[in-house]
């Protein structure tokens, strides 16, 4: 059975967004070497990628340990909360703390995840009086020791 990203992108667009990922500072004369496409044939699929919304933004990764965020914690927390119009405005609350990188909405015995990144135990302190200001009424906190695997690549090579 074919998968769906095949029907929509084919597969040199597929090996140029494999590439990206991996490395979103190659030159596209070097990217076009790579999928024997020219320079301006490579920019203008680039381009049309991005367009279509398959490349969202292109950032730089920080090293967070050397910036000095020594504590990387996910945090389950349910609401009460089940008004629509209330849950979005703590969902814009959450969006709008600096200290989250990422927030998920569950399903489960939680609401919500939220990956945070604090400098160290006060922080993360002040970082839970905040929520609780916002409506949350139960929080659990995993502190993470190692990290085993962090990526930003998608398998779409693999699908």
């Amino acid at each position: 059975m074919e998968s769906l990203i095949s029907k929509v992108l084919d597969p040199i667009d597929i090996q140029i967004l494999d590439i990206l990922q991996r490395d979103a500072n190659i030159s596209n004369a070097e990217l076009g070497r790579q999928v024997s496409l020219s320079p301006p044939a490579t920019h203008a699929r680039i381009k049309r990628l991005e367009m279509e919304g398959y490349i969202n933004r292109q950032v730089a990764i920080l090293d967070q340990q050397k910036l000095g965020f020594d504590l990387l914690c996910y945090i389950f927390i349910s609401t009460d909360i089940h008004q629509a119009e209330k849950l979005e405005v703590l969902e814009k609350n959450l969006e709008a703390l600096p200290a989250v990188l990422e927030c998920h909405c569950l399903t489960g015995e939680y609401d919500y995840l939220l990956k945070v990144a604090n400098k160290n135990r006060h922080e993360l302190e002040q970082f839970i009086r905040i929520l609780n200001k916002l409506g949350i009424s139960r929080i659990q906190t995993s502190l993470v020791l190692r990290e085993i695997k962090h990526s930003t690549v998608l398998p779409i090579n693999n699908s």
